[in-house]
């Protein structure tokens, strides 16, 4: 189990089942092809970024919606068992997100994601739990949920200076950034790009183009997470170089929340934000040592055994 953690997060988010089919070859339109293998396992950013955070010791409270069937129920049960503080986690007549998932031998996939209870996680639906996120530590927001419950939750926050991490995926254009206040956005190379129209490996040498947008959307800080190349970490104070921790990866599905999880609870526990980085690069990186998006998600104890063999290792070739 994760150790106790000062740590307390408000989580507002999507939750899905993935039913995952294993296949030779992708079908083509109008193909049928046979599987070899199903698997159901227990997904979405909002669940996998809780997950995250409640192994890293934090007392995580989760915002969002489950539907009124055996797959909410038992997702439900699940984030219990792992510590997440479901009260004001809301069932609803639909049933639960899910996403169908078809990989093939070379790993390539398609996805067809049914939002159902996500869908009805509404602005209105959020003002309802003002309460709860005025008090929490740290609000961590993704944008797999309607807009509008993403930005109730944010602009809540800014006005009961909680401190709020974007993970601004997937990206949407209509995102209002100007409206709101974020204190870190997390977003991986590609998504960058997308937001603000600059190439992140070439952020220091453009770094008052970067300033600029960040300004203009009203972000403290940008990190940027570029799989086994160092995440950048970009402020009015420049930029930072922060180097991922190595490992032979298996599955890259989940890293992403695994590191946005483990962000959030160190930052707030107010450590320094290069060191933050570091425990969440090396979570991201344990995350893809197993399949599945949150069975590989590592505890806290396991994060921190892997950052002392490394600087044991680094002293030892030093």
């Amino acid at each position: 189990m994760a150790r106790p953690s000062s740590a307390s997060l408000v989580v507002v988010g999507s939750l899905n089942v993935d039913f995952i089919a294993g296949v030779s070859l992708l079908p083509k339109p109008g193909d049928t092809v046979v599987a070899h293998q199903l698997s159901k396992r227990f997904g979405g950013k909002g669940g996998n970024q809780a997950l995250s955070a409640a192994r890293h010791g934090a007392q995580v409270m989760m915002l969002g919606c489950l539907g009124d069937d055996p797959d909410g129920r038992d997702y439900r049960n699940h984030l219990r068992r792992e510590g997440v503080n479901c009260s004001a986690l809301n069932t609803v007549r639909s049933v639960t997100g899910c996403a169908h998932i078809t990989v093939d031998a070379k790993g390539e996939n398609q996805i067809v994601v049914i939002p159902g209870a996500n869908g009805t996680l509404t602005g209105p639906s959020i003002k309802m739990q003002r309460a709860r996120i005025a008090v929490a530590g740290l609000l961590l927001v993704q944008l797999e949920i309607p807009m509008e419950s993403a930005v109730e939750a944010i602009k809540i926050a800014n006005e009961s200076k909680v401190p709020v991490i974007l993970n601004a995926s997937p990206v949407n254009p209509d995102f209002p950034w100007n409206e709101v206040r974020l204190d870190a956005v997390i977003v991986n190379e590609n998504e960058a790009r997308e937001i603000f129209g600059l190439t992140p490996g070439a952020a220091a040498q453009h770094l008052d183009s970067w300033k600029e947008r960040l300004t203009a959307k009203r972000i403290r800080h940008l990190v940027i997470t570029r799989g086994a190349h160092p995440t950048l970490l970009i402020s009015k104070n420049g930029v930072i170089e922060v180097p991922a921790h190595p490992v032979q990866p298996v599955d890259t599905v989940g890293a992403g929340d695994t590191f946005a999880g483990v962000f959030a609870t160190q930052m707030a526990e107010g450590t320094e934000l290069p060191e933050v980085i570091r425990w969440a690069n090396a979570a991201a990186a344990l995350a893809t040592l197993k399949h599945g998006a949150q069975e590989g998600i590592p505890y806290r104890g396991d994060v921190q055994s892997a950052l002392t063999e490394m600087k044991s290792s680094s002293r030892t070739r030093a």
